[in-house]
C-alpha cells in the first residue's frame, strides 16, 4: 500500500505560479514513478507530467515549457512547479504514484486560474 498526501493548489491569476507537492508513504521502494494528473469539469483526467525513479519526466502537450515537475527521492516527495498559468489550467490536480500492474492516487487538489 502506498499513501499520497498532496498540498500546494489554490487560486491565483492568470500569469502567475503555483508548486504543488506530494509526498508518498507507504511501500515506497516498489514505486517505480510518480505525477500528476488532472480533470476540468466535464473533461477527462489528463495527463499533467510524470517523472521516473531514475528521473526520466515526460510531460502533457499543453503545459511543456511552463511546468516542471521534480522529485526528491529522499523525501519521498515529488513537486510540481506550475508556471505562466492559464484559465485552460483550472482543474482538479491528482498525485499518482505507479507500481507494476497498479496505480495509487492522491486526494486531488484544487487549482484555479481567473484570467
Amino acid at each position: 500500500q502506498v499513501q499520497l498526501v498532496e498540498s500546494g493548489g489554490g487560486s491565483v491569476q492568470a500569469g502567475g505560479s503555483l508548486r504543488l507537492s506530494c509526498a508518498a508513504s507507504g511501500s515506497i521502494m516498489y514505486i517505480n514513478a510518480m505525477g500528476y494528473y488532472r480533470q476540468a469539469p466535464g473533461k477527462q483526467r489528463e495527463l499533467v507530467a510524470a517523472i521516473a525513479r531514475g528521473g526520466t519526466t515526460n510531460y502533457g502537450d499543453s503545459v511543456k515549457g511552463r511546468f516542471t515537475i521534480s522529485r526528491d527521492n529522499a523525501k519521498n516527495t515529488v513537486y510540481l512547479k506550475m508556471n505562466s498559468l492559464k484559465p485552460e489550467d483550472t482543474a482538479v490536480y491528482y498525485c499518482n504514484a505507479d507500481q507494476v500492474g497498479y496505480r495509487y492516487w492522491g486526494q486531488g487538489t484544487q487549482v484555479t486560474v481567473s484570467s
